[in-house]
């Protein structure tokens, strides 16, 4: 069951949502069940996450990885050179495109392809602008101080 959700009444009355729009949309429509190459997603500590691909068969130089604005692009490719007589093919070699919405501030930080396993590393990165910040409160006497107005008046 699929459910079109309208968000144009919304646009109306807010601005600078927009990704969270598109997000929403991206959702909501049905993606191809496509699911090789497999993969796992995870979350190694509160600010790095691991995402490792399953890709038997791929050497570096035919997987390409891109790091868009909020967007991790993993695409594979082999040339078309099979000339065998196979019996039975059960390793997939087609060529793949795996997309990964990232959340703002997220950063790939490293990926490494071992043993047909590609490993993408990814660190949270959030500008010390950003960060929580801790305010000061003064007590009364230290946030009423005295000002002076005028300066006393020398007897001449």
């Amino acid at each position: 069951m699929r459910t079109n959700l309208n968000f144009s009444p919304l646009f109306r009355s807010t601005i600078g949502f927009d990704r969270v729009f598109d997000l929403l949309e991206n959702a909501s429509r049905s993606q191809t069940l496509d699911s090789w190459p497999p993969y796992d997603i995870i979350r190694t500590s509160e600010d790095s996450y691991r995402i490792t691909m399953a890709v038997a068969g791929f050497s570096e130089q035919e997987i390409a990885i891109t790091h868009e604005p909020n967007m991790l692009v993993v695409t594979g490719s082999r040339p078309d050179e099979d000339d065998a007589d196979y019996l039975h093919r059960g390793i997939p070699g087609r060529s793949f495109e795996r997309r990964f919405e990232l959340a703002d501030h997220v950063k790939v930080t490293s990926a490494e392809l071992a043993n047909g396993l590609l490993t993408i590393a990814l660190a949270l990165e959030v500008p010390e602008e950003m960060k929580p910040r801790r305010v000061q409160i003064r007590t009364g006497e230290a946030a009423e101080s005295p000002k002076t107005i005028e300066g006393k008046k020398d007897a001449a």
